[in-house]
């Protein structure tokens, strides 16, 4: 419960849902069990924290939900192929995949300039201008291209199924960077989408019989019992904090759980 608390806070302040931070602690607590079991136990706990995230967020009136309910469309079939490939993936191959994955985003969040400006899509169809006004009365105006969030959000929903990390470490910065939303926008609608792809994802392993009555059903229960009140403190938080400092602070703990999942890959 411990730990789901510190996930869900953690997750919810940069809108990755906290499966990026569960997923490698399970890894070093439970070295031989199968990616497929592991993956399945975080992304029900992803679920119950995004959903948790959503709420809070939603209060705050930051989530796009025009932009939303179409990502969630794009995630479908990504997330169900995802749940579905990570059981023909080998333990050791699983550990390096990740790794060279959180380490990739983490440096390039480091690497790339903290200002950008907005810049709308010279052409091409789909172009959809967003406002959002959020319950402190601040005003973000954005725009973006439709059908490239939609392809983002399907590649989005595989790996974050595949790697059982609800994908928000990959939603929020692509949205940020390739779709320009503001930061906080970003992550709150992230969360929003997180909430329908884990389900969709954790759906497939139920299905599947990898996740049921059992201890693994047990564990999840228990993470999402402390998820859910520290996805309640993270959305607080991020309200607080800077989009620069929220990106920051993600990089940094992408980097360093990705060394440390890199010396296990090589049997360090």
């Amino acid at each position: 419960m411990i730990l789901g608390l510190v996930v869900g806070a953690f997750g919810t302040l940069v809108g990755a849902g906290g499966g990026f931070v569960l997923v490698p602690v399970l890894l070093l607590i439970y070295p031989d069990e199968d990616p497929e079991i592991l993956t399945a136990i975080s992304l029900l706990v992803v679920c119950v924290n995004a959903a948790s995230g959503s709420v809070a967020y939603g209060l705050q009136r930051r989530i796009d939900y025009h932009s939303g309910w179409w990502f969630v469309l794009g995630t479908f079939p990504g997330a169900v192929a995802g749940a579905i490939v990570v059981g023909y993936v080998p333990r050791r191959l699983f550990d390096a995949i990740f790794a060279v994955l959180l380490g990739a985003v983490g440096v390039y969040l480091l690497a790339r300039p903290q200002v950008q400006a907005i810049a709308e899509p010279v052409r091409g169809r789909g172009v959809v201008r967003r406002q959002v006004r959020d319950a402190q009365g601040n005003t973000f105006a954005y725009s973006y291209q439709l059908w490239k969030g939609v392809l983002i959000s399907t590649g989005v929903g595989f790996i974050s199924s595949l790697l059982g990390i609800g994908g928000g470490i990959m939603h929020v910065p692509i949205m940020a960077t390739v779709l320009h939303f503001p930061v906080h926008i970003a992550t709150a609608t992230s969360q929003f989408v997180l909430m329908f792809m884990a389900a969709e994802g954790s759906a497939v392993h139920v299905l599947q019989g990898v996740i049921g009555w059992d201890r693994s059903l047990a564990q999840a229960g228990l993470l999402a019992a402390g998820a859910i009140p520290g996805a309640q403190v993270g959305a607080k938080l991020a309200r607080r904090l800077h989009g620069g400092a929220i990106l920051r602070a993600l990089a940094a703990a992408l980097i360093l759980v990705a060394v440390r999942l890199g010396m296990k890959a090589a049997g360090m």
